[in-house]
């Protein structure tokens, strides 16, 4: 069983609570499933609407880690090896080195430390 799993909460188009739910589903789906790592694609506004999913996605994600639901998040931009809490996932998550985000300052996507 991989230790990652990808979910693109962008897909099928939802409307941002839809996608908010749908994140709060996989975080305790991922956790159950014995994973470490859920990275989530959410998308950063470049059709003009702001990227409302990424700021609700994160809104939900800090929401979570105060609950200690999550161990916290790598936000896209900050996946870099030179990122202190990037180099603690690796440790967690070995998979993690070889996702095609790193380095990429990616705005769209968001890892979730489970």
């Amino acid at each position: 069983m991989s230790k990652l799993r990808e979910v693109n909460l962008e897909q099928g188009m939802p409307y941002v609570a839809d996608a908010v739910k749908r994140l709060t589903f996989e975080v305790h789906h991922s956790k159950s499933m014995g994973c470490t790592v859920l990275k989530i694609i959410h998308g950063y506004g470049s059709s003009g609407k702001g990227g409302k999913i990424r700021i609700a996605a994160r809104e939900r994600l800090d929401f979570l880690q105060k609950k200690n639901e999550i161990r916290g998040y790598i936000i896209g931009e900050k996946f870099s090896i030179f990122d202190a809490t990037t180099l603690k996932a690796f440790q967690s998550c070995p998979e993690l080195r070889k996702d095609r985000d790193l380095e990429r300052s990616n705005n769209g996507v968001t890892f979730i430390l489970l």
